[in-house]
Order: structure tokens, then C-alpha cells, then sequence
């Protein structure tokens, strides 16, 4: 009885553990430097090719990866940062998105989920994830980004690196972020 009680609690505690998101938890962290890249992206629905060393130039780059578009939580998190891309503007930081699932997809999620207002980047085969080590399995054999955002200073240097699942305090912790970084500027 006594072992089938802590065989009982053992799994209890193994599952309530697996419920809980991951946070905070993206290996890049905050003072590393992060690794370049140019990938195709879209606009507004209009193609281009998006490069994040060009980006930094005018200012602090809040980079933030998705698993796959037009899913519910990426859904969200894409209205939430085009709702706050003025105030990221004001601040003088650009979002960008990038994701590694359906990336055919990614020149409609910009015009109609990301409301024109931001960049949206194709990771095919998750490369670019993997350099930020930022990925997760999808369905099959495939490798999708997680849910995780950067805030990238003009330098390349991170100054904030979060992990969730849940796509609603991505928001308010890059703001934060992009505040704190230009407090210190003066």
C-alpha cells in the first residue's frame, strides 16, 4: 500500500509539473549576443528580405518567435503585438515576428493577423530558432519555434530573453524591456 501511495504521488507531482509553462527559460539569455540572420519576410503581405543586423540599425529589435500561423494562441499573440507596435515605435524598437510552422503562410498572417503593422519572418526548418535554441517538436518529425521573445539592443547585445506558452504577458515584459534600455540611454 505504502508504494502504491508514493508511486501515486510521484505521478501526481510529475503531471502537475507538466501543466505548469515553461518561463523564462530560452538558453540565449539576457547579455548574450545574438546570432544574425536574413530571412524572407512579409509586410503588410508584401515579400521582402528581412535582415536583423539592417533592423538594428534603427534601434532595439524585439524579436519574438511563434510556433505557426493562424493557430489560436499565435493568433493572439500577433493582435496583442500590432495593438502595442505604436508604442514599441515610440519607444524606437521594431517587432518582428518569426516563425518555423507554415511558413507559406506567412505574407497573409502579416496583413491579417499581424495588421500590417510589423514584420513576419520564415524560419523553413527552424535554423534561425535553433541558433536562439528556441524550438520544440511539432507534429511528425518536424521542429517548430517556441514561444519565446528577445529584446535585441542595437549592439546585438539580449537584453530580455522569455519562454511561455501563454502568448499574453509577451507584451508586457518586452515593453518593460525596451523602457528599461532607453532609461539607461538618458
Amino acid at each position: 500500500m505504502k508504494i502504491q501511495k508514493k508511486i501515486a504521488m510521484s505521478l501526481g507531482l510529475g503531471l502537475l509539473l507538466a501543466t505548469i509553462p515553461a518561463q523564462g527559460i530560452a538558453a540565449l539569455q539576457q547579455g548574450a549576443k545574438a546570432p544574425d540572420f536574413t530571412l524572407n519576410a512579409a509586410q503588410g503581405g508584401k515579400p521582402f528580405s528581412l535582415s536583423l543586423k539592417q533592423t538594428l540599425r534603427n534601434g532595439p529589435v524585439v524579436l519574438y518567435f511563434f510556433p505557426a500561423a493562424f493557430t489560436p494562441g499565435c493568433t493572439v499573440e500577433a493582435h496583442l503585438f500590432a495593438e502595442a507596435n505604436s508604442r514599441f515605435n515610440q519607444l524606437g524598437a521594431r517587432v518582428v515576428g518569426v516563425t518555423a510552422g507554415n511558413i507559406d503562410r506567412v505574407a497573409e498572417f502579416s496583413k491579417s493577423e499581424c495588421r500590417s503593422k510589423f514584420a513576419v519572418a520564415a524560419d523553413p526548418g527552424a535554423k534561425v530558432a535553433a541558433k536562439y535554441d528556441t524550438t520544440m517538436p511539432g507534429p511528425g518529425q518536424t521542429t517548430l519555434s517556441d514561444r519565446t521573445s528577445f529584446v535585441i539592443a542595437p549592439d546585438g547585445t539580449i537584453l530580455l530573453s522569455y519562454t511561455d506558452r501563454n502568448p499574453r504577458a509577451h507584451i508586457e515584459k518586452t515593453m518593460a524591456a525596451v523602457r528599461a534600455w532607453n532609461a539607461r540611454r538618458g
